[in-house]
Protein backbone atom coordinates (compact mmCIF):
# COMPACT_ATOMS: atom_id res chain seq x y z
CA UNK A 1 0.00 0.00 0.00
CA UNK A 2 1.25 3.47 -1.27
CA UNK A 3 1.73 5.66 2.33
CA UNK A 4 4.60 7.81 1.60
CA UNK A 5 4.86 10.97 -0.43
CA UNK A 6 8.45 9.83 -2.34
CA UNK A 7 10.98 7.03 -2.78
CA UNK A 8 14.12 7.63 -4.22
CA UNK A 9 15.50 4.24 -5.32
CA UNK A 10 19.41 4.27 -6.01
CA UNK A 11 20.95 1.03 -7.50
CA UNK A 12 24.23 0.52 -6.13
CA UNK A 13 27.62 -1.75 -7.23
CA UNK A 14 30.72 -1.02 -5.47
CA UNK A 15 30.02 2.26 -4.35
CA UNK A 16 31.67 2.69 -0.78
CA UNK A 17 33.02 5.73 -2.25
CA UNK A 18 30.72 7.71 -3.97
CA UNK A 19 27.44 6.94 -1.38
CA UNK A 20 28.10 8.79 1.63
CA UNK A 21 27.99 11.95 -0.20
CA UNK A 22 25.17 11.05 -2.04
CA UNK A 23 23.05 9.98 0.64
CA UNK A 24 23.68 13.35 2.68
CA UNK A 25 22.87 15.59 -0.02
CA UNK A 26 19.70 13.31 -0.09
CA UNK A 27 19.09 13.78 3.63
CA UNK A 28 20.22 17.30 3.50
CA UNK A 29 18.19 18.41 0.77
CA UNK A 30 14.73 16.30 2.45
CA UNK A 31 15.20 18.14 5.62
CA UNK A 32 13.75 20.78 4.54
CA UNK A 33 11.06 19.52 2.26
CA UNK A 34 7.31 18.76 3.62
CA UNK A 35 7.62 15.17 2.42
CA UNK A 36 7.29 11.55 4.17
CA UNK A 37 10.01 9.92 1.98
CA UNK A 38 12.56 6.97 2.16
CA UNK A 39 15.81 6.38 0.47
CA UNK A 40 16.13 2.62 -1.21
CA UNK A 41 20.05 1.63 -1.81
CA UNK A 42 19.90 -1.48 -3.75
CA UNK A 43 22.94 -3.28 -3.56
CA UNK A 44 23.67 -5.30 -6.98
CA UNK A 45 26.07 -8.10 -5.59
CA UNK A 46 29.03 -5.68 -4.32
CA UNK A 47 32.70 -6.99 -3.62
CA UNK A 48 33.95 -4.36 -2.02
CA UNK A 49 32.85 -2.70 1.64
CA UNK A 50 29.40 -0.90 0.37
CA UNK A 51 27.39 -2.70 3.17
CA UNK A 52 29.45 -2.24 5.54
CA UNK A 53 29.54 2.07 4.79
CA UNK A 54 25.47 1.90 4.73
CA UNK A 55 24.97 -0.02 7.73
CA UNK A 56 27.20 2.71 9.61
CA UNK A 57 25.36 5.68 7.69
CA UNK A 58 21.85 4.11 9.25
CA UNK A 59 21.81 6.23 12.37
CA UNK A 60 22.45 9.77 10.06
CA UNK A 61 20.68 8.87 7.05
CA UNK A 62 16.52 9.67 7.90
CA UNK A 63 14.76 6.76 6.85
CA UNK A 64 17.40 4.82 5.00
CA UNK A 65 16.21 1.13 3.22
CA UNK A 66 18.78 -1.33 2.27
CA UNK A 67 17.71 -3.94 -0.34
CA UNK A 68 20.92 -6.08 0.01
CA UNK A 69 21.61 -9.20 -2.81
CA UNK A 70 24.45 -10.97 -3.20
CA UNK A 71 23.98 -11.68 -6.98
CA UNK A 72 25.57 -8.86 -9.37
CA UNK A 73 22.82 -8.32 -12.35
CA UNK A 74 22.97 -5.35 -13.28
CA UNK A 75 21.37 -1.87 -13.51
CA UNK A 76 18.24 -2.58 -14.53
CA UNK A 77 17.25 -5.48 -12.55
CA UNK A 78 18.37 -3.30 -9.32
CA UNK A 79 16.59 -0.46 -10.41
CA UNK A 80 13.67 -2.51 -11.02
CA UNK A 81 13.85 -4.28 -7.71
CA UNK A 82 13.91 -1.02 -6.28
CA UNK A 83 11.16 -0.02 -8.07
CA UNK A 84 8.53 -2.60 -6.91
CA UNK A 85 9.91 -2.60 -3.17
CA UNK A 86 9.09 0.94 -2.89
CA UNK A 87 5.74 2.75 -1.45
CA UNK A 88 6.05 6.22 -2.26
CA UNK A 89 3.89 7.97 -4.37
CA UNK A 90 6.18 9.21 -6.09
CA UNK A 91 9.53 6.97 -7.10
CA UNK A 92 12.68 8.21 -8.26
CA UNK A 93 15.69 6.38 -9.13
CA UNK A 94 18.88 8.52 -8.80
CA UNK A 95 22.67 7.42 -9.57
CA UNK A 96 24.42 6.62 -6.56
CA UNK A 97 27.18 9.58 -7.70
CA UNK A 98 24.52 12.28 -7.36
CA UNK A 99 25.92 13.67 -10.87
CA UNK A 100 22.03 15.07 -11.38
CA UNK A 101 21.69 16.65 -8.15
CA UNK A 102 18.71 15.51 -5.92
CA UNK A 103 17.33 19.14 -5.99
CA UNK A 104 16.41 18.68 -9.87
CA UNK A 105 13.33 17.26 -8.57
CA UNK A 106 12.29 20.73 -7.57
CA UNK A 107 11.53 21.24 -10.80
CA UNK A 108 9.68 17.39 -11.29
CA UNK A 109 7.22 18.15 -8.91
CA UNK A 110 4.91 21.08 -10.49
CA UNK A 111 4.86 18.71 -13.91
CA UNK A 112 3.25 15.85 -11.72
CA UNK A 113 0.97 18.32 -10.44
CA UNK A 114 -0.19 19.40 -14.19
CA UNK A 115 -0.76 15.47 -14.55
CA UNK A 116 2.57 14.31 -16.08
CA UNK A 117 2.73 10.08 -15.59
CA UNK A 118 6.58 10.52 -15.62
CA UNK A 119 9.02 13.05 -15.37
CA UNK A 120 12.95 12.52 -16.83
CA UNK A 121 16.01 14.82 -16.95
CA UNK A 122 17.98 15.41 -20.18
CA UNK A 123 21.63 16.62 -20.45
CA UNK A 124 20.78 16.89 -24.16
CA UNK A 125 19.70 20.75 -24.92
CA UNK A 126 17.27 19.45 -28.00
CA UNK A 127 15.15 17.81 -24.93
CA UNK A 128 15.03 20.84 -22.82
CA UNK A 129 16.75 24.12 -24.22
CA UNK A 130 18.36 24.99 -20.35
CA UNK A 131 20.28 21.27 -20.49
CA UNK A 132 23.75 21.33 -19.64
CA UNK A 133 27.04 19.53 -18.63
CA UNK A 134 28.47 21.40 -16.32
CA UNK A 135 31.45 18.67 -15.90
CA UNK A 136 31.64 17.41 -19.76
CA UNK A 137 31.72 13.74 -20.10
CA UNK A 138 34.91 12.35 -22.26
CA UNK A 139 35.00 13.51 -26.00
CA UNK A 140 34.94 9.87 -27.08
CA UNK A 141 31.91 9.03 -24.83
CA UNK A 142 30.09 12.26 -25.79
CA UNK A 143 30.80 10.99 -29.70
CA UNK A 144 29.02 7.29 -28.59
CA UNK A 145 26.66 9.00 -27.05
CA UNK A 146 25.05 11.16 -29.39
CA UNK A 147 25.48 8.15 -32.18
CA UNK A 148 24.03 5.64 -30.51
CA UNK A 149 21.19 8.35 -29.31
CA UNK A 150 20.28 8.36 -33.31
CA UNK A 151 19.93 4.44 -33.76
CA UNK A 152 17.79 4.55 -30.42
CA UNK A 153 15.55 7.13 -31.69
CA UNK A 154 15.12 4.90 -34.88
CA UNK A 155 14.32 2.31 -33.21
CA UNK A 156 12.50 2.71 -30.17
CA UNK A 157 12.59 6.39 -28.38
CA UNK A 158 11.92 8.62 -31.80
CA UNK A 159 12.05 12.19 -30.08
CA UNK A 160 14.05 11.51 -26.75
CA UNK A 161 17.61 12.85 -27.14
CA UNK A 162 18.58 11.75 -23.83
CA UNK A 163 17.48 8.29 -22.96
CA UNK A 164 20.11 7.73 -20.43
CA UNK A 165 20.08 10.41 -17.51
CA UNK A 166 19.89 8.71 -14.62
CA UNK A 167 17.25 11.24 -13.15
CA UNK A 168 14.11 9.76 -13.48
CA UNK A 169 11.11 10.06 -11.35
CA UNK A 170 7.50 8.08 -11.88
CA UNK A 171 4.09 7.81 -10.11
CA UNK A 172 3.20 4.95 -8.00
CA UNK A 173 1.00 3.01 -10.39
CA UNK A 174 3.44 3.80 -13.14
CA UNK A 175 6.39 2.90 -12.68
CA UNK A 176 4.51 -0.76 -10.94
CA UNK A 177 3.08 -0.97 -14.48
CA UNK A 178 6.41 -0.16 -16.43
CA UNK A 179 8.71 -1.74 -13.92
CA UNK A 180 6.71 -4.96 -14.11
CA UNK A 181 6.81 -5.40 -17.71
CA UNK A 182 11.13 -4.39 -18.14
CA UNK A 183 12.87 -7.38 -19.22
CA UNK A 184 16.57 -5.35 -20.07
CA UNK A 185 18.64 -6.28 -17.05
CA UNK A 186 21.48 -4.02 -17.71
CA UNK A 187 22.24 -0.45 -18.92
CA UNK A 188 19.50 -0.38 -21.52
CA UNK A 189 16.78 -0.54 -19.00
CA UNK A 190 15.79 3.09 -19.47
CA UNK A 191 15.55 2.57 -23.37
CA UNK A 192 12.62 -0.23 -22.66
CA UNK A 193 11.20 2.10 -19.28
CA UNK A 194 10.69 4.98 -22.00
CA UNK A 195 9.62 2.99 -24.43
CA UNK A 196 7.19 1.00 -23.03
CA UNK A 197 6.13 4.69 -21.53
CA UNK A 198 4.90 5.59 -25.34
CA UNK A 199 3.62 2.60 -26.01
CA UNK A 200 0.75 3.42 -23.10
CA UNK A 201 0.74 6.73 -23.93
CA UNK A 202 1.66 7.97 -20.62
CA UNK A 203 2.61 12.01 -20.60
CA UNK A 204 5.98 11.62 -20.73
CA UNK A 205 7.91 15.59 -18.52
CA UNK A 206 11.33 16.21 -19.06
CA UNK A 207 13.21 19.07 -17.34
CA UNK A 208 16.62 20.31 -18.08
CA UNK A 209 20.03 18.25 -16.16
CA UNK A 210 22.73 20.50 -14.95
CA UNK A 211 24.51 17.68 -15.06
CA UNK A 212 28.68 16.69 -13.50
CA UNK A 213 30.48 13.54 -14.71
CA UNK A 214 31.76 11.67 -12.52
CA UNK A 215 34.91 9.91 -14.04
CA UNK A 216 34.90 6.78 -11.63
CA UNK A 217 31.71 6.10 -13.47
CA UNK A 218 31.27 1.99 -13.85
CA UNK A 219 29.94 2.64 -17.55
CA UNK A 220 32.45 1.56 -19.84
CA UNK A 221 33.09 2.14 -23.61
CA UNK A 222 32.06 -1.82 -24.26
CA UNK A 223 28.51 -0.65 -23.04
CA UNK A 224 27.13 1.21 -25.55
CA UNK A 225 27.65 -1.80 -27.58
CA UNK A 226 25.85 -3.50 -25.13
CA UNK A 227 22.95 -0.91 -24.70
CA UNK A 228 22.80 -0.88 -28.68
CA UNK A 229 22.64 -5.00 -28.28
CA UNK A 230 19.73 -4.37 -25.87
CA UNK A 231 17.94 -1.41 -27.91
CA UNK A 232 17.48 -4.23 -30.94
CA UNK A 233 16.29 -6.65 -28.30
CA UNK A 234 13.54 -4.45 -27.66
CA UNK A 235 12.70 -3.66 -30.74
CA UNK A 236 12.20 -7.31 -31.20
CA UNK A 237 10.32 -7.68 -27.85
CA UNK A 238 7.93 -4.94 -29.52
CA UNK A 239 7.72 -7.04 -33.16
CA UNK A 240 7.07 -10.42 -31.72
CA UNK A 241 4.50 -8.54 -28.94
CA UNK A 242 6.42 -9.94 -26.08
CA UNK A 243 5.13 -7.71 -23.98
CA UNK A 244 1.78 -8.09 -22.13
CA UNK A 245 0.30 -3.86 -22.39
Amino acid sequence: MTTLDLSIIVPAYNEAARLPTTLKRFHAYLANKDLSYEIIVVLDGCTDNTREILRGLQGAITNLRILDRSENRGKGYTTRQGMLAATGRIRLFADADNSTDIAHFDQMMPLFDNGYDLVIASRNSNDAPQALQAVPQALYKRFFGRAGNVIVQILAVPGIWDTQCGFKAFRADVAERLFSCVTIEGWGFDIEVLALARALRYRVGIIPANWANDERSHFGSLDYLRVLGETLKIRHNFIMRKYHL
